[in-house]
C-alpha cells in the first residue's frame, strides 16, 4: 500500500500541543491544595529583551493569557486551596485576570526584590519606565476561610534573593509556601523536580539546565557546586 505522500495527498501541518488536554490527562482525578504557578507569559512587545521569545534569545516557548486562562486548574484545585502565581510588574492586571479565571480570590502578594551577590538591587532588569528590580508572586484562596497556616500570620510579604536563569524564581519560595499553605501542593511550569511536589511543564524533568545563554548563577551551576562538595567530602 503506498504511504501518504507517494499518493500525493495533502500532508496536514503540525498542530501546537493543546495544553488543556495535556494538563487532564497528567492531572486526573488529582486534588491539590497549594498550586504555584509560573506560566510562560507572551508579552505584547515580543521584541524587547524581557520578551522570552526574542529572536536573538529564544528561551523558551510562551503563552497568551487567553491559553494559560484556560487552563483547566480549578478542576485540580482542593474545595479549599490556595494559589501562587507569579507575574512580572508589566503583566499584573493579566495575573489578576487568570488568577480569577482559575478559580481563586485574590488576597494580597509577596515581593521578590532581585538583589547582587553584595546585597545591593541588582539593576539588570528591563522596563520600559523604571529598571525592574522587583516581581510579584500573587496569592489566592479558594474556599471559604481558607486561611494560611500559623507560620503565615508570622511570614513576611518579602523576599530577598539573587537572580538565576531568565525567569527562574527563587527556591526560597518553597519554604514560604510549605510552612504557610495546605498539601498536597502542585507546581505548574516547573523547572526540574522537587520531593513532596508534583510538577507540570515542559521543563519539570530531573535533567532540567537552562539551555540558553545566561547569568553565570544558575540552577544547573549550583547543582554542579553541591556535587563538587559532596565528591569532596566523601
Amino acid at each position: 500500500m503506498p504511504i501518504a505522500h507517494e499518493r500525493l495527498l495533502p500532508l496536514a501541518l503540525p498542530q501546537p500541543p493543546d495544553a488543556g488536554a495535556e494538563f487532564r490527562r497528567a492531572l486526573a482525578g488529582r486534588r491539590f491544595g497549594t498550586v504555584l504557578a509560573d506560566p510562560p507569559w507572551q508579552f505584547t512587545n515580543r521584541t524587547g529583551k524581557v520578551a522570552p521569545e526574542h529572536r536573538r534569545l529564544s528561551r523558551y516557548s510562551t503563552m497568551g493569557v487567553e491559553e494559560i486562562c484556560g487552563l483547566p486548574v480549578a478542576e485540580v484545585a482542593a474545595e479549599l486551596s490556595h494559589l501562587y502565581l507569579w507575574v512580572p510588574n508589566a503583566l499584573l492586571p493579566w495575573g489578576l485576570r487568570v488568577l480569577g479565571a482559575w478559580g481563586y480570590e485574590y488576597k494580597t502578594n509577596i515581593v521578590w526584590h532581585k538583589v547582587r551577590k553584595d546585597g545591593g538591587p541588582d539593576g539588570r532588569g528591563v522596563g520600559f519606565y523604571f529598571r525592574n528590580v522587583t516581581e510579584l508572586l500573587l496569592f489566592g484562596v479558594r474556599g471559604k476561610h481558607a486561611r494560611t497556616l500559623p507560620p503565615g500570620r508570622s511570614q513576611v510579604n518579602f523576599l530577598a534573593t539573587r537572580k538565576r536563569e531568565h525567569s527562574r524564581k527563587p527556591d526560597e519560595q518553597y519554604a514560604i509556601i510549605e510552612s504557610c499553605s495546605p498539601g498536597p501542593r502542585l507546581e505548574l511550569f516547573s523547572r526540574g523536580v522537587r520531593e513532596g511536589w508534583t510538577g507540570w511543564g515542559d521543563q519539570a524533568e530531573e535533567s532540567y539546565a537552562p539551555s540558553w545563554k545566561t547569568y553565570r548563577h544558575t540552577s544547573a551551576a549550583e547543582r554542579r557546586t553541591a556535587a563538587a562538595a559532596l565528591a569532596e567530602a566523601d
